[in-house]
């Protein structure tokens, strides 16, 4: 334990102890080490929160959750904060079991991007039990409703906006979308904005899907079936599901069928083509989600409500005129 903090034994000796005569910093850099290699705090030290903060993604396939944990985990740690990056599998560890062994470590804090929370028909148990337990929490993007935490969004309204605007701009008329599950909230808001701008969208230009590439495919092909030549998709790979769908009826991007994206994650510049999507502020929404977690963790109130953050739409080589005809 001293040499993983770089201290003498005596020091770490006195703060398993409870003794004086070693400064704060000290004393929580040997208490971190402690919860970090996994071992149990002195029943003295355990009333005491550790230092660590629970980082809670769904994935890492999808370039823009990777990209939050740098954000989240590089701001905590400027703050003395060490983040725990728990990722669901498929058939392995859910969230409410992370959230069982985040409690186990007396985790200071807990910052949800992308998870259960966003669903509607989904378990919800593990979040009422860090609510009564009193654990600060945020959410990342478009929580339902009644959960009671502080959430940072990306304003969807507005993504749609903008990418319904652009591609009716290049003479689109056709235009599709492929969203998320019926209950997820982020795909509701994407899809009611698109009705505010066209009240007689037919509900066959509306696509749902799980999110990956394989899923904006299968989604993209039923709206091809439908004859629209605009498809606007609610995260990066579910667009290149959709190029891909295109492709293999034949169909040239953006000659014939323009894509729109979201998130703006790694490397979507470097496709083929280059794909235009709707760039969510990650550093903003991620300092932001930082900031509202360590006022909790300072004793501050926060107040349940929603930071509305907004995007921006990058124009790239997916979309293109609207073909004639």
């Amino acid at each position: 334990m001293a040499k993983k903090v770089g201290v003498s034994e005596a020091t770490v000796s006195r703060v398993l102890n409870g003794k004086p005569g070693v400064s704060d910093s000290t004393r929580q850099a040997v208490l971190s080490a402690l919860d970090v290699l996994g071992y149990e705090r002195p029943t003295q030290l355990r009333g005491e929160r550790a230092r660590l903060v629970g980082l809670v993604l769904p994935e890492l396939q999808n370039p823009i959750f990777p990209a939050f944990a740098e954000v989240i985990g590089g701001a905590l740690a400027q703050l003395g904060l060490t983040p725990v990056l728990c990722t669901q599998t498929k058939g392995g560890v859910s969230e409410a079991d992370y959230v069982e062994l985040l409690l186990q470590q007396q985790v200071s804090g807990v910052v949800f991007a992308g998870g259960l929370y966003a669903q509607a028909d989904a378990p919800h148990d593990h979040y009422r039990e860090l609510a009564d337990r009193n654990i600060p929490v945020v959410l990342v993007n478009a929580a339902i409703e009644h959960l009671g935490f502080p959430c940072v969004s990306c304003d969807d309204a507005v993504a749609v906006e903008q990418a319904w605007r652009h591609l009716a701009s290049l003479g689109h008329e056709r235009i599709g979308l492929v969203l998320g599950p019926g209950d997820h909230m982020p795909s509701g808001r994407k899809l009611a904005a698109a009705r505010a701008l066209a009240p007689d969208l037919p509900d066959e230009r509306v696509a749902r899907a799980m999110f990956s590439l394989e899923g904006g495919q299968a989604a993209a092909t039923r709206l091809l079936d439908q004859g629209v030549t605009g498809i606007i998709c609610a995260s990066d790979p579910l667009a290149l599901g959709a190029v891909r769908a295109a492709r293999r009826r034949g169909l040239g991007v953006p000659g014939e069928v323009s894509v729109v994206g979201y998130d703006d994650s790694a490397f979507m510049n470097c496709t083929e083509p280059p794909l235009t999507t709707v760039r969510q502020p990650i550093e903003a929404m991620g300092r932001a989600a930082v900031e509202l977690l360590n006022a909790q963790i300072g004793g501050s109130s926060v107040t349940p409500e929603e930071l509305l953050f907004e995007p921006e739409l990058v124009v790239r080589g997916s979309t293109a005129q609207a073909p004639r005809g």
